[in-house]
């Protein structure tokens, strides 16, 4: 296959990807990669009435997001209605014909409208072979389409790039993937804290499916559980908003919404008031502590886990003493979260009669 492999990704602005649209967009990067070619991110904003405010930006961010780099673009179609109009017209040369309403037709499919503005089936055509698009990677759903626009290519005096068809993500109710489902979107994964690196490893995998396969939710959770352990310590800090001292006690986090639930405990818990059962667990801790340095390293944090589990302390009270919350990370790791005074502050202050 040559150097001047030339693909397209052509969302319509009308919000973030779902994933099967995401899935397009990486398999034409990787297939651009690997033949040397070019992507080219084409707009297809041509219908009005399915156009969101906001909805191109939308898909850039999510595009970024992804680490999915385009080489040409974005080019818009609503900004290239001299190239449709000069397409309608190679289109009448070639057997199209114009209704009385105005608009123009190829046999039972209409080109133009009849105020002249080209619908989808005419642009994406036009531009495909303006754009020197060398081959069309997309979804299975658009196979209707293909004999269709190798017409269209042909009266415009061109012939349709090399079409490859990828199978459709599916939902688990067995339909194409929608906006609607739970995990289908771009930006739902995004506001459930499933990082970028899980979604993009997620596709990786997928590659170019010759069949429709269903989205596979606990797959995409393992992946995340991975990518959040894989972080350096100061992103997955940042990107819970949190200390970078508490890197380790974050690595347990299934999303990153929970890494900022597990911060939250850490740094700003909610007070409790144990009962006289937890005394001799809490001034055990003290003991152990009191002599350590301000910050523990994790053999030393490990240590006094090991120490009070010998002498049958409740792990469950410390716990909640020092972070508010009966489950959380491993507990060493709050150990070593938290320097030596506010732990200890934390752990009085959870026997103190209030």
């Amino acid at each position: 296959m040559s150097r001047g492999v030339r693909v397209r990704f052509a969302p319509s602005p009308t919000g973030s990807l779902h994933l099967g649209n995401a899935l397009s967009a990486v398999a034409n990067r990787a297939f651009a990669d690997a033949h040397g070619g070019m992507l080219v991110l084409r707009i297809d904003d041509t219908d009005p009435a399915r156009n969101l405010p906001g909805g191109e930006t939308a898909i850039l961010d999510d595009l970024a997001w992804l680490g999915v780099e385009w080489d040409e673009g974005p080019v818009r179609q609503s900004e290239r209605g001299a190239l449709y109009a000069d397409a309608v017209e190679r289109a009448l040369a070639h057997g199209a014909v114009r209704d009385d309403d105005g608009s123009v037709r190829l046999g039972g499919t209409t080109l133009a409208r009849p105020d002249g503005s080209a619908t989808y089936q005419l642009a994406t055509v036009a531009d495909d072979l303006d754009l020197r698009i060398t081959h069309i990677v997309r979804g299975s759903d658009h196979r209707p389409n293909e004999e269709l626009q190798r017409r269209i290519a042909r009266a415009l005096g061109g012939e349709l790039p090399e079409v490859i068809h990828h199978g459709l993500l599916l939902g688990a109710d067995g339909r194409k993937l929608s906006k609607r489902a739970a995990h289908a979107s771009v930006a739902q994964l995004r506001a459930e804290g499933i990082p970028a690196a899980a979604v993009r490893a997620y596709l990786d995998e997928l590659d170019l499916p010759r069949h429709d396969v269903h989205l596979d939710a606990a797959r995409l959770q393992r992946l995340a559980i991975d990518a959040i352990d894989a972080m350096p310590d100061d992103d997955l800090a940042a990107a819970a908003g949190a200390p970078v001292d508490l890197a380790r006690a974050l690595r347990g986090a299934r999303t990153l919404v929970e890494a900022r639930a597990i911060a939250r405990q850490i740094t700003a818990p909610e007070a409790v008031s144990l009962g006289e059962e937890a005394r001799a667990t809490m001034e055990r801790f003290a003991e152990l502590r009191a002599p350590g340095p301000a910050r523990l390293d994790e053999d030393a944090a490990r240590s006094i886990v090991r120490e009070l589990k010998a002498v049958g302390a409740s792990l469950k009270a410390l716990r909640l003493a020092l972070t508010g919350a009966e489950r959380g990370p491993e507990l060493w790791t709050v150990l070593a979260a938290l320097d030596r005074d506010e732990a200890l502050a934390r752990a009085g202050a959870a026997i103190t009669p209030r």
